[in-house]
């Protein structure tokens, strides 16, 4: 009786109180808003100005390490105060608006950054394309009819397409040909396997070139062929060779297209093999009872339960393939016919100070890869659609 008598006492107190401010969900805490504005801006003001002491005045810092560190500290710092307000500032508004602006509130400063960093580069980029070489005055379309009427152009455009047309196929039946034999040895052969071709991802591109330019290396005849390939071509009793000079073929350019492989192998494993692992292995027995072979199984049952994975690797691929330049850049530097759009840019800019006809070049690179992001962006939408 205590407790029934207790309860419905502080019933109508509840309720009282709700009644007594029926628009509190419509108040404002004025203290709030003024100590998180006032906070955002003086966090922004105060990093701005450190990053850009940082730039222009190092010696104040004494060395770089300092610089460094400071920069982990502040940053990652800075970036909790400046949330922190943020949130203070938001909590301030009515109760109502409150609640529906805070997700974005915590998204905006991620969006401001894309925006400064990538939408607001790609505007100009576009707008200097049609600049002069040194973007003081507008050209008009020169710059767009002096790179396709280049022949070094043209020959960069079937470069990317050969790399195109070669590479991201490779990359993915390499990674399932590795997934589905490291999925049939024993767990620590399995890892060991994985471990050893997935090993390149963790080398920058630049590494990897240097690495298999000693392999492609050429001593003169009669030297000792410390170059790995030329090495094995001398011993079947063949000539040294340079290799990256050679054109014929295109031998060069696909001699290029294995650092690449090599590199992104690992990639492709690693989705795939989690793929395959995935397909129910229901499917798998019911396809072995109704007396398919293996070949049959892998072709038939599991390839088109792991279609999704292999068209994000491709075009993940792809689309890295379309952009490739370091390797080129390290090892050839566009010579012997090797060259492809993103190093004929880089070139363009800096070595031959012609803004507007690099900056043209990107505006066409960027138009191929759109209609890769716009699939991509799609296919994702599909698949989340389809689960």
């Amino acid at each position: 009786m205590t407790a029934d008598t207790s309860t419905t006492a502080q019933a109508p107190s509840r309720r009282i109180s709700t009644q007594d401010d029926p628009d509190a969900h419509l108040r404002t805490n004025p203290m709030k808003l003024v100590i998180g504005l006032v906070g955002m801006v003086v966090v922004v003001w105060a990093l701005a100005n450190l990053f850009l002491a940082f730039g222009y005045h190092p010696e104040w810092f004494g060395n770089k390490l300092v610089i460094g560190l400071l920069a982990i500290i502040t940053g990652v710092g800075g970036a909790a105060l400046l949330f922190y307000f943020l949130n203070m500032f938001v909590e301030g508004l009515p109760r109502r608006l409150s609640e529906g602006a805070i997700p974005y509130a915590f998204i905006l400063p991620g969006l401001f950054f894309v925006a400064l960093m990538l939408i607001y580069p790609t505007f100009q980029t576009i707008n200097y394309s049609f600049a002069n070489a040194d973007s003081t005055a507008y050209v008009g379309l020169t710059n767009y009819k002096a790179i396709f009427g280049s022949a070094e152009f043209w020959q960069s455009i079937v470069n990317n397409v050969l790399w195109l047309l070669i590479v991201p196929a490779v990359v993915v039946a390499f990674g399932v040909i590795v997934a589905v034999l490291a999925d049939k040895l024993s767990a620590p052969g399995e890892k060991l396997a994985k471990s050893l071709i997935f090993l390149p991802m963790a080398i920058s591109a630049v590494s990897a070139s240097a690495i298999w330019l000693l392999v492609y290396a050429y001593n003169n005849p009669g030297q000792a062929q410390t170059g790995l390939l030329n090495a094995i071509w001398v011993a079947f009793g063949g000539d040294p060779q340079t290799w990256l000079a050679i054109d014929t073929l295109k031998l060069n350019s696909i001699l290029l297209m294995v650092i690449l492989i090599w590199l992104q192998a690992g990639f492709a494993m690693v989705l795939l093999s989690s793929a395959i692992k995935g397909v129910p292995e229901d499917t798998i027995e019911a396809a072995r009872i109704d007396g398919a072979t293996e070949l049959q199984i892998f072709w038939r049952v599991v390839v088109p339960q792991i279609k999704g994975t292999i068209i994000t690797v491709f075009v993940t691929v792809f689309i890295t393939v379309l952009k490739v330049f370091d390797i080129v850049y390290v090892t050839t530097n566009g010579a012997y016919g090797t060259n492809v759009i993103a190093n004929l840019f880089f070139n363009k800019l800096f070595a031959q100070s012609e803004a507007g006809q690099a900056t043209a070049i990107v505006v066409v690179l960027l138009v191929a890869v759109i209609p890769l992001i716009w699939y991509q962006i799609k296919h994702f939408r599909d698949e989340e659609a389809s689960r």
